[in-house]
């Protein structure tokens, strides 16, 4: 998709052009340019359209044959209503749109914080091209906004190109993980990611590294090999590095990532109820964040140094398969009793953690998951639970997800919750036994195997990165944390 920047109307407005409005206090003005620039009467539009979220109002102008729409943003204008609101006019009116659509913006260019709306308006176009659906041997018919060639005419300063060309680089890398957390598990192997990364290395310029099996054995990823043992599919231990290409002798922050990399998840010998167990595929989801956000930061070149390690294997039941009560070793040392192996996304985030801190060193850790449905019972899926060991840092990680849309909100890390996860035959134990906080004791597990890191967060992202949309009808990917993880590399 390309696009070109007007900076006034001296050139005609395409066959079609959509125009956000916000209620408040400008909207008046705002539906009055919207008069003059359609040639219709201010009162008409005034009983017609109020600007409520995703509403649509589209006009046609008989004496240019043009078609002009009106889309209602809501109360505020910000980047995630302009990115929600036209995401949802594009995915709902592609079919009618030609190959080139107008977005006049101008209104919007006394807004101190143009640029992020400028970039969430160019995010949410090209979001909404996306269709599910890749592995369907029927295709539906190709409409013409969705060709390579579309072009947006963009009404708007030429300050925020920039921000434009981020929102469509966002968007690409975004899509591309729809298409892996959505895919079934047939389809997506731990071999498959890996190669994925390898692809996406190659493409943008960062090292990976794909352990195998033997590698992982020789490594000491013991926690990994364990949850392996019940899956045809063999494991692997991905380890990407990112380095700005102008750091040469600078000192830039350097972040360790980890992704919870399960493929699928039956639970293993403590195997999950047969309903929804189809949504397992999407256990990756941590590890498609990881994916996605070193991606983008690559393809962005933004000046931070980026270390990720991505733990993935299947969690299947076989003969092999670990069993409740079963004691396991691990990267770091320490013995695991395994309660539950339903509980084994913390088991392969203990060894992809403890082998990030000790071999890298990282200045802030990060770990995402999709890990508990105690997560998910708590904030539903509006936001991810968020844990964190410093309080700078958890400031930063909300203040971000609050500006991109994928909130986050922060549980306790309480010394208190470490009798939930004592054993008695080992160092420590996967799971507590109790209905009761499970998220909380998830973390206070992982928080055994960062080496007392003072910079580190870990995000439950259960709820949050599988979900019910307007856009498809089943649970799909929503592409959280991708987002998130890089505007917060920025605000470093």
């Amino acid at each position: 998709m390309n696009f070109e920047i007007h900076k006034s109307l001296k050139t005609e407005f395409p066959e079609t052009t959509v125009m956000p409005l916000v209620k408040g206090a400008n909207f008046e003005k705002d539906l009055k340019t919207a008069a003059a620039l359609t040639g219709l009467d201010y009162e008409w539009l005034a009983r017609h359209f109020k600007g409520d979220a995703k509403e649509i109002l589209p006009l046609f102008i008989p004496v240019k044959n043009k078609t002009f729409y009106l889309l209602g943003l809501g109360e505020q204008a910000c980047f995630v209503s302009l990115l929600k609101n036209l995401r949802y006019f594009v995915f709902q009116q592609k079919t009618k749109l030609p190959a080139e659509l107008g977005v006049y913006l101008l209104h919007f260019s006394d807004d101190k914080n143009y640029p992020q709306l400028a970039e969430g308006c160019a995010n949410g176009i090209k979001l909404g091209r996306y269709q599910i659906g890749y592995l369907k041997s029927e295709k539906s018919e190709s409409c013409a906004f969705e060709n390579k060639k579309a072009l947006v005419h963009f009404y708007s300063p030429p300050s925020a190109e920039q921000a434009i060309k981020t929102g469509f680089a966002t968007a690409a890398t975004q899509m591309e993980i729809f298409d892996l957390v959505n895919s079934p598990s047939n389809k997506k192997t731990p071999e498959y990611l890996g190669a994925w990364a390898k692809a996406s290395g190659k493409k943008y310029k960062y090292s990976v590294e794909v352990f195998d099996k033997n590698k992982i054995e020789k490594t000491g990823l013991h926690a990994l090999l364990a949850v392996n043992r019940g899956s045809a599919q063999e494991p692997v231990f991905i380890v990407m590095e990112y380095k700005p290409p102008k750091s040469a002798g600078k000192k830039v922050p350097k972040i360790g990532l980890v992704g919870k990399g399960v493929t699928f998840d039956t639970g293993g010998i403590s195997i999950k109820p047969s309903t929804n167990m189809h949504y397992m595929k999407s256990d990756m989801g941590g590890a498609a964040a990881v994916l996605g956000a070193m991606e983008l930061t690559a393809k962005l070149q933004l000046p931070i140094h980026l270390v990720a390690a991505i733990p993935s294997t299947e969690n299947s039941v076989d003969a092999n398969s670990i069993n409740p009560g079963d004691v396991i070793q691990s990267y770091s040392g320490k013995t695991i009793e395994v309660i539950d192996t339903d509980a084994e996304g913390r088991l392969i985030l203990a060894d992809g953690l403890n082998y990030i801190v000790k071999n890298y060193a990282p200045d802030i850790l990060i770990d995402l998951a999709t890990l508990t449905g105690s997560a998910v019972r708590t904030f539903g899926y509006h936001a991810g639970a968020l844990f964190s060991n410093n309080d700078d840092l958890t400031r930063q990680l909300l203040k971000t997800g609050e500006g991109t849309g994928e909130r986050l909100w922060q549980l306790p890390l309480w010394d208190a919750y470490k009798d939930e996860i004592k054993s008695d035959i080992a160092d420590i134990r996967n799971f507590s036994g109790k209905p009761t906080a499970g998220a909380i004791s998830a973390a206070k597990f992982l928080e055994a195997f960062i080496e007392n890191h003072p910079r580190w967060a870990h995000m439950d992202i259960a709820g949050v990165s599988f979900v019910d949309s307007e856009f498809a009808t089943q649970k799909s990917a929503s592409g959280f944390g991708i987002k998130l993880l890089t505007e917060f590399f920025k605000s470093l």
